[in-house]
């Protein structure tokens, strides 16, 4: 497997660009964090904790407690690339994460972003 930068980047550091963009948009802190949630499967504690813990990326999705099983409904273009092609699972996981942001800041409603 490739050893991508971000792979060993602290979530902590981040969360805070997500949650500026969030906000930047009109969004809330509560909205990114039901997102994270929803993609990870952590509880809202659990993800504040992986935060104070200051995981790597790589640690914080090989500790996600379940990845949303409606995980494969997320498509479309993120950096310049397909997500629904990323061969890296993890970078894949990643690019998820920033697509949903992305969806989010964009002003999508939550149940289209949660693919409900």
């Amino acid at each position: 497997m490739e050893n991508h930068k971000v792979f060993k980047m602290a979530f902590a550091s981040v969360y805070p660009h997500y949650l500026k963009k969030t906000e930047t948009k009109g969004h809330t802190k509560a909205e990114l964090d039901i997102i994270i949630c929803w993609l990870t499967g952590y509880s809202q504690q659990q993800l504040e904790q992986q935060i104070e813990s200051r995981v790597d990326f790589e640690t914080f999705f090989a500790e996600a407690p379940r990845l949303n099983p409606n995980i494969d409904k997320i498509k479309g273009v993120i950096c310049g690339y397909r997500v629904e092609n990323i061969e890296n699972p993890l970078m894949q996981k990643i690019r998820y994460l920033d697509k949903l942001i992305d969806e989010l800041a964009k002003g999508k409603a939550m149940e289209k972003i949660l693919r409900k």
